[in-house]
Parts: C-alpha cells; structure tokens; sequence
C-alpha cells in the first residue's frame, strides 16, 4: 500500500483571505510605497508590545540595518550564537565588524548568558558593540538577564526574534516580555520566510521603542534618502519644489512591497491562533517521547516558545533522517553550526571551539511543526520516530 503522506517540516498556510488581502493589492494604486505596508507596521508593532516597526525586504535586512542604527561599522566586534543561521553573523560582516560566538545552553539551544558573561568579563568594557541573541526554534531568550550584563559592558542588544513572534518570558516582574516589544533589547528582528509564523514570501520586520533607531532604519532602508529635516545644501535650493529629496547617508534598497504587506497582515490576523495550535503539536510530540531516549528542547513554564520549530536530539541522526524521508516525512536540521561553515573556519574558527553547539548538531533533527499538521499526520510521524529507535 504507498504512503498517503508528504510531510514537510514546516509549512506555509494560505488561505482565501490572504488571497483575496493581496488580489485587492494588486488592484489598487501602490503596489510598493504604499498605504499596506505603514499599516502592517502598524499592526505588528501593537502585536509584540512595541513603540516603533519598520517592514523590511527579509530578516536578513532588518539584522543588517539594526546592526548599522547601533553604530556598528568596521573594527567593532559583536557576539552571537553558534546556532542560528547564518544571516545571524553575516550582519554584522557587512558592516566591516568581527564576529565572535559564546556557546549554547544544552538544553534550552539558546545562547548561554554564562557563556556570554565569560566572554564579556574576559575583554575591556565597550570592547563589544552588540550582542545578537537568537530565539531558536521559538524559546526566548531572557533579555532582562541579558540586559543587566549588556549594561555592565556597555554593550548594545539586537534580539534575533525570526523564530519567535508571539513567544515571551516572565520577567523579575512576573510580566510577560514578549519577543519584540524591545523592553530590554534595544531593537528586535523578524522574518517572514514562507515557513515562519507569518508568511509574506520574503519580508522582514525590525521593532524598537527607539525613535533614533527607528527613524535611522527607515531612511537606510530606501537608499538614505529622505524629505524629512533636509539640509537644502543645494545650487539655487529656493527653487526646489516638492519633488526635492536628499540622500544624507549611503544607504540600501531593503524596501518591502505593498503586495507582500497586505499578506503580511492578513497572516498577522491569525497569528494567535497558529501559535496555539502549534502548542498543541509541541504538546502531543513531547507526551509521545516522554520516557524514551529522545531529548527535546527544554519545556520551561516560564518560558512561552512560539515553536518554529520542534527539535529532538537522538543517536544516529542521519539514518533517523533518511529512514524518515522514505515515509515522506522530510524533516530538517537547524543548523549547521555557524563557526564550522568553511567561510567562517577561514576566519579562524575551528572544531571543539564550542562544545554545546557541535555535540547538539550531531544529533538534532528538527520534526515536521505547522499549523496544518494533522493530528494523523502527526501520530503517523510519532510512529515512525518511535520505530525507528525501538522505543
């Protein structure tokens, strides 16, 4: 009998109104520059508890231009994870800054602030620009904590939130501290990759209660130029009518279009209702391999994961994984770790430098995690991990 079944690990879910959101699009008069994407700004900024969002073309952007409105150029030196994908330190490369990686927490996968600590503590204040903390997999990290120490070493924070729209941890305060309200990050970033909470195809999204920095994002992101506080140091500048711009900084074309916005937000729309559901996936995948010898990614009550993903740690990963893709379950593994990628070892990083990070990416496979995934399809994934390993 064949396989009724072709489960990818994660999933994008369109339905007719986002449909009909980018139809009406497609139909008006802006198709980029328009009245959509100041109002998914709008709407997203409300969503995460922040003052201010800028709409980007893709993550990758918003990383970049958070990096540029901290002040990071050429001989500054940030910090990031080990596991992320690569756009996490590849940001800071564009602006001619060094990259440096503090290791993993074993079980939560986030960047260790133990780890962060030993680093700070171990170089002069202000030697650090920023520190660029990951939400993998959709745990936040408690940038409270993070905080304290970026203070301490006069550091800046850019949360990297891609995996995580919708997570938060409790606070000194016991109050929720949702990734992207910035409350203690100076900025945090998003993604809007297909397979992400909210899908727009490409898009990016970067939030902060800074005016500066949000004001310096906006105005990077369509080339550095602008109408707004104009120096008019310009020939016969009494004759320049309204057409007049100026370009007062190099910047770039990370603008996202109105047809991707108005996707945006109608995915926005019921974001609540997919993270629940995948709350409820996460929920059945840990009762299922409770008791086995499968590791799963820390289950904290403190800590609300958004659940990009769901990963597991087992022996022989590879043959799990391709054992898997015999029944079309096509599961994935994130990541690679950053400082093994052959660019990054020509900078000087090596194996056995971050011990947490490599012993995890020998045996994490991340399962399939969407809100579409059935509970048959689920239970038929279940089964055949279960299976494979004896369990």
């Amino acid at each position: 009998m064949s396989n009724p079944f072709h489960i990818p690990y994660g999933k994008q879910d369109i339905t007719q109104s986002d449909i009909d959101a980018v139809v009406e699009t497609l139909k008006s008069e802006f198709l980029t520059q328009g009245p959509k994407i100041l109002e998914f700004e709008q709407n997203f900024a409300k969503y995460v508890g922040a003052k201010y969002a800028v709409a980007l073309s893709n993550g990758t952007a918003a990383l970049h231009l958070g990096l540029m409105a901290l002040g990071v150029k050429a001989s500054d030196r940030i910090i990031t994870s080990p596991i992320t994908f690569a756009a996490s330190a590849n940001a800071a490369l564009y602006c001619g800054a060094e990259v440096y990686f503090a290791d993993i927490d074993p079980d939560t996968y986030v960047i260790s602030l133990t780890e962060v600590e030993k680093l700070l503590s171990n170089h002069p204040k202000g030697y650090f620009k920023a520190i660029v903390p990951v939400d993998f997999a959709g745990y936040p990290v408690d940038t409270e904590k993070l905080r304290l120490l970026a203070n301490q070493y006069d550091t800046a924070i850019l949360e990297d939130a891609c995996h995580a729209p919708g997570a938060y941890f409790l606070d000194s305060k016991n109050q929720k501290e949702r990734s992207g309200a910035s409350n203690y990050a100076d900025a945090t970033i998003f993604s809007f990759h297909p397979v992400k909470h909210i899908a727009a195809g490409e898009g990016g999204m970067l939030t902060t209660n800074s005016e500066a920095i949000y004001k310096s994002v906006a105005t990077l992101r369509t080339h550095g130029i602008t109408k707004e506080n104009m120096e008019m140091d310009f020939p016969n500048a009494s004759d320049q009518g309204a057409w007049y711009y100026e370009m007062q900084e190099l910047g770039y074309n990370y603008r996202i279009t109105d047809i991707q916005a108005a996707l945006a937000n109608s995915q926005l729309a019921k974001a609540d209702k997919g993270i629940k559901r995948r709350q409820e996936i996460a929920k059945k995948y840990r009762a299922a391999f409770k008791g086995t010898s499968i590791k799963a990614q820390l289950f904290d009550e403190s800590h609300f994961n958004a659940h990009h993903l769901f990963v597991i740690e087992v022996e022989n990963r590879k043959a799990l994984y391709d054992d898997l893709r015999t029944h079309n379950i096509f599961s994935q593994i994130h990541y690679i770790p950053v400082h093994l990628l052959p660019y990054y070892r020509k900078l000087g990083w090596n194996v056995g430098d971050f011990p947490n990070a490599e012993k995890y990416y020998e045996k994490c496979i991340s399962l399939p995690m969407y809100p579409t995934l059935t509970e048959e399809e689920q239970n038929f994934v279940i089964q055949k991990v279960l299976s494979f390993l004896g369990e």
